[in-house]
C-alpha cells in the first residue's frame, strides 16, 4: 500500500531551530555556513588578493578573509578575473606564496568541488595510505549530478576509470557497494510512502544473513532512496529487536562490515556521521588535517550548520571550540572561518 507521506518539521527548522535561526529561513538560505556574499566584488576581491601575495610579506589573513567569506562559484569567478589582469593563474600565485596545511586548505577552496573530490577518491584509492573509508564517503554522500561530474574529472585528470581502481584495490562486499554507489542510481523520494516495499525490505533484510545472500544489503542500502532506508532501520529494528547495524556487526565481519556500518551511519543521519568523523580527525593525536579540510570544505555549503549542531549534541563540546583547542598554525584561522562561529 502507498500513500502520500504526512510531512512533519522539515530538517532545516529542526537545525534552524537548534541554533536559534528558526525565525530567518528565508534570510539564512542553506544549512551550510558559507553563503553567497551578497556586497561581492570581484575586482576588490581581485585586487585585494593581489595585494597580500605581492606586498611586503603574504598577508595570510587577507588570502584566508576572502576565500573563506565566497562562495565556490565566486572564487572561480575571482580566479578568473585574476587570470584576465594578471595574466597569471591564481591558483599557482597562492601555491607559491603558502605552504603547509594553509597551502592544501586554500588549493582545496580554489579547486571546483567535482576536481577537488576526484583527487580524494584517487588518493583514497591509490595512494600510499589508501583508505576506502574516504571513497565510502565521497561516493555516499554526493548527489547523482556530483558524483557524474567527479568521476569524469576522475577520468580526465587520471586517465583510468574510477571503477576500474575500485575493483583493482578492493574486494567482496566492499567492492559491491562502491562499484554500486559509483553509478549513483539511488532512487529519490517522490513523496510516497511504499509500506509493501517497505515490508518487503525489512523481511529480505532479516533473510540476508545467510551465505551468498549479502547482495541483499548491497541492492537495498545502495538503491532505496534515504526516506525509505529510515523506516526500514525503524521497522526493523521493531521487528527483530535489534538495530540493523547491530545486525551488521553480528552477520558481518572486516572490511564490509566496517563498509556496511558506515554506509548505515550516512543513511541514518548524515550529518552525525560527518560530526562523528571530525570527533575523530581531531582525537588523534595530531590532528587529521586532509579529514578536516575535506569535510569542512565539502560540506561548508551544504549542512555544516547540521553538523554543528549534531557535533554539539553528541559529544558536549561545539565544533568551534574543539577546532581551537586543536588545531594549530596558520591554517587554524581558515578551518575556523570554515566553522564559521561558536555554538552556545
Amino acid at each position: 500500500m502507498s500513500v502520500i507521506g504526512k510531512p512533519g518539521p522539515s530538517l532545516t527548522q529542526e537545525i534552524l531551530s537548534y541554533l536559534g535561526l528558526a525565525n530567518k529561513t528565508a534570510a539564512w538560505g542553506t544549512l551550510g555556513t558559507l553563503r553567497t556574499f551578497l556586497s561581492f566584488s570581484v575586482d576588490k576581491d581581485v585586487q585585494r588578493l593581489l595585494q597580500a601575495i605581492a606586498g611586503q610579506g603574504v598577508d595570510h589573513n587577507t588570502i584566508v578573509d576572502v576565500l573563506t567569506s565566497r562562495s565556490r562559484q565566486q572564487r572561480q569567478l575571482i580566479s578568473r578575473s585574476f587570470q584576465e589582469r594578471t595574466q597569471q593563474d591564481l591558483l599557482k600565485a597562492l601555491q607559491a606564496a603558502l605552504s603547509g596545511n594553509l597551502e592544501r586548505i586554500v588549493v582545496a577552496l580554489m579547486q571546483p568541488a567535482a576536481q577537488f573530490d576526484a583527487q580524494e577518491l584517487r588518493a583514497a584509492l591509490k595512494g600510499s595510505n589508501s583508505s576506502e573509508d574516504i571513497a565510502m564517503e565521497i561516493l555516499a554522500t554526493r548527489t547523482p549530478p556530483q558524483l557524474q561530474e567527479c568521476l569524469a574529472l576522475y577520468k580526465h585528470d587520471f586517465q583510468a576509470e574510477a571503477e576500474e581502481d575500485i575493483k583493482s584495490e578492493t574486494s567482496g562486499i566492499l567492492q559491491d557497494l562502491l562499484l554500486t554507489l559509483a553509478k549513483g542510481g539511488r532512487e529519490s523520494y517522490s513523496g510516497i510512502i511504499d509500506y509493501n516495499l517497505e515490508a518487503q525490505d525489512v523481511q529480505a533484510l532479516q533473510k540476508a544473513g545467510e551465505p551468498g545472500m549479502a547482495g541483499t544489503w548491497v541492492l537495498i542500502l545502495t538503491h532505496r532512496n534515504l526516506e525509505h532506508l529510515v523506516r526500514v532501520f525503524d521497522q526493523y529494528q521493531r521487528y527483530s529487536g535489534q538495530q540493523l547495524e547491530e545486525a551488521i556487526q553480528a552477520r558481518f565481519s572486516g572490511d564490509a562490515q566496517v563498509a556496511l556500518l558506515s554506509l548505515a551511519s550516512v543513511i541514518r543521519n548524515t550529518p552525525l556521521y560527518f560530526a562523528d568523523k571530525l570527533h575523530r580527525a581531531l582525537q588523534e593525536t595530531e590532528p587529521n588535517y586532509r579529514a578536516l579540510t575535506r569535510i569542512l570544505i565539502s560540506r561548508s555549503e551544504t549542512d555544516l550548520l547540521s553538523i554543528r549542531a549534531e557535533f554539539k549534541k553528541k559529544f558536549g563540546k561545539s565544533l568551534y571550540s574543539s577546532l581551537q583547542e586543536a588545531v594549530k598554525g596558520d591554517c587554524r584561522s581558515a578551518l575556523l572561518a570554515l566553522c564559521r562561529a561558536e555554538d552556545i
